[in-house]
């Protein structure tokens, strides 16, 4: 039998349907799609036999595109920057409450927090953030910041968003592009030349000390005498402190690292003072705590609320920081210094008695160096002369005789 001849025709695309109703914003595609031209793009939305549904996911995607960002791929809001925020503090919190994350640090990775939520927004998705994003991040970050301030600021968002990535609470890392850079070492260094030290005067720290209530006055001296910070004093236990010998024995909590410190006559009585004015603890476990609030608190603490939603909401409160500062303010003593500011001033004067091992070891500093590794303390004796030299630098002798510790 003889092949036909008839050449088949190819079957024509049904009839492109007519918009339920005038005004409907899509138009027919000969795919048998709903489509839209958005910034000069065409995007789809759904079948032609499902003009309602087609309309919901242009309704959705819309403010997205419009944006020139990409809608959540199964219509759902991903992980957002609340949802990261509150996840990443709530790992921090595990870490804090297992001593492997100081009060500090959680404060500072709150504070990071609730700055990018209100920049980019609680609702914005992590995952569809773009390099334009963090470069306008950046520009808020630096507006009001040293490098030094920014430089940290900076590193820690990028903790945060690594967080995203690792906790597979986003599928790829963030794109940071090239702007959401740290400053350069350089720049660090010029902005530390302009800003100058950030250590108190000796005139400025006897006034201080003069003003100072009895509590802040032990505080102080401990800051000084002992280069301990806030929550190294938030968080000295009476049973660290020998005041009969004139001696504190207390690790450092960022750190772990054992301190022996000498302590000044002055700053004996001043602790003596200071306890004997404490109000009783508000919880037992701050029992015996040498300093606590009028209220019976630690002084650098985390406070959880709770919220009408049925989420904690989780504060740090430093009320040592809040107290000095107003302390600095009513003394017309100004720049760029805070309570921390006494660390650093014991570290730049205790370096002047030439022995910097132990000022280390005062400060309680990681020495990750083979002599660190075999060396096994330090003599009383070293550590007096240290105290000593810084206690010479704040109340200058007469005589001479430097060594006022207890």
């Amino acid at each position: 039998m003889a092949k036909s001849n008839v050449t088949r025709k190819k079957s024509k695309n049904p009839a492109k349907p007519a918009k339920p109703y005038p005004g409907f914003p899509m138009t027919p595609h000969p795919t048998g799609r709903w489509c839209k031209k958005i910034r000069g793009k065409l995007h789809y939305f759904g079948p032609w036999d499902d003009p309602d549904g087609a309309l919901e996911n242009l309704n959705r995607e819309l403010p997205f595109l419009k944006d020139g960002r990409t809608p959540p791929p199964d219509g759902s809001d991903g992980c957002t920057i609340l949802t990261l925020a509150n996840s990443f503090l709530t790992s921090k919190r595990l870490s804090l409450t297992t001593g492997e994350l100081s009060e500090r640090s959680f404060r500072d990775y709150y504070k990071t927090c609730e700055l990018v939520i209100g920049h980019l927004g609680k609702t914005r998705r992590v995952d569809d953030l773009r390099p334009d994003d963090f470069e306008s991040l950046r520009a808020k970050l630096a507006a009001n910041r040293g490098m030094v301030t920014l430089k940290n600021e900076i590193n820690r968002c990028r903790v945060l968003f690594k967080f995203a990535h690792d906790q597979r609470l986003i599928d790829r890392p963030v794109a940071y592009g090239q702007s959401f850079n740290r400053p350069s070492a350089k720049m660090i260094r010029r902005a530390r030349n302009e800003r100058g030290q950030r250590i108190f005067e000796a005139d400025e720290l006897r006034r201080i000390l003069d003003a100072a209530d009895p509590i802040l006055r032990a505080m102080v001296l401990l800051g000084i005498n002992a280069g301990f910070g806030n929550s190294d004093i938030a968080k000295l236990p009476q049973s660290a402190v020998d005041l009969d010998g004139g001696w504190i024995e207390f690790p450092r909590p960022k750190t772990e690292i054992e301190r022996r410190v000498p302590l000044w006559a002055e700053t004996v009585s001043a602790l003596r003072e200071a306890v004997r004015l404490r109000p009783d603890a508000k919880d037992d476990a701050d029992g015996d705590l040498c300093f606590l609030t009028v209220h019976g608190n630690a002084w650098v603490r985390i406070k959880t609320t709770h919220q009408a939603d049925g989420t904690e909401r989780i504060v740090p409160l430093d009320a040592l920081s809040q107290k000095f500062k107003k302390l600095l303010k009513g003394l017309d003593i100004n720049g760029n210094r805070g309570f921390y500011s006494l660390r650093h001033g014991f570290e730049t004067i205790g370096g002047e008695s030439r022995d910097q091992v132990v000022v280390n070891s005062l400060m309680g500093h990681v020495d990750s160096s083979m002599a660190g590794v075999y060396r096994h303390g330090v003599s009383d004796d070293r550590l007096r002369a240290v105290v000593g030299v810084v206690h010479g630098w704040l109340w200058p002798a007469a005589d001479g005789e430097n060594d006022r510790t207890h």
